[in-house]
């Protein structure tokens, strides 16, 4: 079975394209003695193992599941291609390769990428034969750099607390598309919902002179805008008007035509590029939603209005995939069994997750902030190879509606000292200016936890509960929640919630880590920050600890850790292999408890 064959880029879709998942020849170069890379490049003989793609060679499902350190590996794939798509150019895409990676093509030198957790590609046509093609790659992903963006991969190399065994190499589909020598590229789509409009940007790569495009936007099926374009430069720029005064698709009596995780509504859009004589160059399928995130009074809103948003950590681990999940519908299940949770978001965790599971996110409802893989460590390397990778992220996940909020930096995680350390504080403002720099439609949690700088929500981690017997401590917690000058003043990892220098200025306040209830179904060992013996007493404790932010007149929305157990962290609501620890309803009933007037 070939896995991962759905399409890997769902808010761009070309109808021509070439799935390269699947069985590759692959090698362990332990030694470095590919430092000749192009002789290394064309030799077969090395390549003594198979792979398949797109499983990193940890996982169960590459076929080769080896735990142990190999910080560079190759891959080796022929491939070849339709004759129908002579006169197109071709490109190469890689959905994401941890951490850098080199690129041949029938023993040429393509090109180099750093960065593991983002896309990129190459034209390769110049590059092929018209024959058998064959691509090549080497990964190089060291082990115990702690100044690489690695999240929750762990730089030793037996996993263990909360970091996970790591993925190096392949983890995202590998694809070819062809385009013409004139096609569209770098979409971005920017609603405004507040005067109805939706701004369409794009670009057109080669000779533009004389080309126009066509767009066509549909809304459940009802034709809503068609429209001709000349393209008098490379950028270009519309403004599309949605609401045409009518009031019903404005949010002023209900959702309207807006996005929303009770109403993801969605318009598909069309584009077509053709020549002066009306010949198809280009055709693109995408879409976008109109959503408008910000806050105000304390409170964050969604389309102007205050929501509460409750939210569950997914750390978007598999069994056996790891980083990768097994399939499409597993992507799909997760948000599905979230919801059927009474969740109405997540927060990614340390992950930036693969497009599919945005694409699901967008078309079911569902909340997302945006996390990067965090550096262990802090120095020059770390800070530009954390910029690029939030740069890149950005650009590829600009368009969905489902993100709401950016996380550059979670629990002071390779910043330390940010407490008192300028450099550091620094870097975090930097992240913050820099995010909304690129999108100024989204949030930006400067460091999610605590020792904030400045940023648009207050978010602070609390796992200080306690068990069932241990009231004091459970009132001490509650106590800590109850107002916003306890939640100020709480130190709850022994850490201010602000930085030296930063102070709450209003922003909304949340409970973005919390609970991690540990409860062991079947065999497996691990641990939780309490833990539970049966269903009964983890929907108890569940229960009781949700009560303790119920309670609170301030938070004004939650992230429960979290949704599965991951490895030796048996925390989650469901196994690892997505089975409910109990009944799901028991726990849509808890989330369901809350009240928006308990909220000052």
């Amino acid at each position: 079975m070939t896995y991962r064959q759905e399409y890997p880029r769902p808010q761009f879709v070309r109808k021509d394209w070439l799935n390269l998942n699947g069985a590759w020849s692959f090698a362990f170069d332990d030694q470095k003695i590919g430092s000749d890379q192009k002789w290394y490049a064309q030799d077969a003989a090395v390549f003594d193992k198979e792979i398949q793609v797109p499983f990193a060679y940890q996982t169960k499902l590459s076929g080769i599941e080896d735990k142990s350190l190999h910080d560079i590996v190759w891959y080796k794939r022929h491939f070849e291609l339709s004759d129908l798509w002579k006169g197109k150019r071709i490109h190469l895409h890689f959905g994401a390769v941890d951490y850098r990676s080199w690129v041949y093509v029938n023993g040429q030198f393509v090109g180099f990428h750093e960065g593991g957790h983002t896309n990129f590609k190459y034209d390769i046509t110049e590059y092929l034969t018209g024959g058998e093609e064959t691509v090549v790659v080497k990964a190089e992903d060291p082990s115990t750099d702690e100044t690489i963006p690695r999240g929750k991969q762990f730089w030793l190399e037996n996993s263990e607390s909360i970091w996970y065994t790591r993925t190096t190499g392949i983890w995202q589909t590998v694809w070819i598309e062809p385009v013409e020598p004139v096609s569209v590229e770098n979409l971005k789509w920017t609603p405004d919902i507040d005067h109805g409009n939706i701004q369409m940007e794009f670009e057109v790569s080669g000779d533009y002179s004389g080309k126009h495009v066509d767009v066509e936007i549909n809304f459940q099926g009802e034709r809503i805008v068609k429209d001709s374009l000349c393209i008098m430069e490379r950028y270009t720029s519309r403004s599309f008007n949605l609401h045409n005064h009518k009031i019903f698709r404005t949010n002023t009596h209900h959702d309207g035509w807006n996005w929303t995780p009770e109403n993801p509504n969605l318009f598909d859009v069309t584009i077509k590029l053709k020549d002066e004589n009306g010949r198809l160059l280009d055709e693109v399928e995408t879409y976008f939603g109109m959503r408008k995130v910000h806050t105000e009074n304390g409170m964050v809103y969604l389309n102007n209005k205050p929501y509460y948003q409750k939210l569950v950590l997914d750390q978007g681990y598999w069994e056996d995939g790891l980083l990768t999940a097994p399939t499409d519908g597993d992507l799909k299940k997760d948000i599905e069994l979230a919801k059927e949770m009474g969740f109405n978001g997540c927060r990614k965790h340390q992950k930036t997750e693969d497009p599919r599971f945005l694409y699901w996110a967008d078309k079911l409802g569902y909340l997302v902030w945006g996390e990067c893989a965090a550096s262990a460590s802090f120095n020059n390397d770390s800070v530009a190879r954390l910029t690029r990778e939030w740069i890149e992220m950005v650009a590829r996940d600009y368009n969905h509606p489902s993100i709401v909020a950016w996380v550059p930096l979670n629990e002071s995680w390779g910043v330390p000292h940010i407490k008192d350390n300028s450099n550091q504080q620094h870097h975090s403002l930097a992240m913050y200016h820099l995010l909304h720099s690129l999108d100024g439609t989204r949030l930006v949690i400067s460091n999610d936890g605590w020792e904030l700088t400045k940023t648009d929500i207050c978010a602070i981690h609390n796992y200080n509960h306690g068990a069932k017997d241990e009231e004091g401590k459970y009132e001490t917690y509650k106590g800590e929640l109850a107002t916003k000058e306890a939640v100020l003043a709480s130190m709850p990892a022994k850490r201010k919630i602000y930085a030296d220098g930063f102070s709450h200025q209003g922003e909304p306040i949340l409970l973005t880590e919390f609970g991690g209830i540990g409860y062991k179904v079947g065999e497996e060992a691990g641990w939780g920050y309490t833990s539970a013996v049966n269903e009964e007493e983890f929907v108890g404790d569940y229960r009781r600890i949700m009560e303790a932010i119920y309670a609170s007149n301030v938070l004004h929305g939650y992230c429960y850790t979290q949704l599965t157990d991951v490895e030796q962290e048996i925390n989650g609501i469901l196994t690892y292999d997505r089975k409910p620890k109990c009944d799901l309803k028991k726990i849509k009933e808890i989330n369901d408890m809350w009240h928006p007037e308990t909220i000052s």
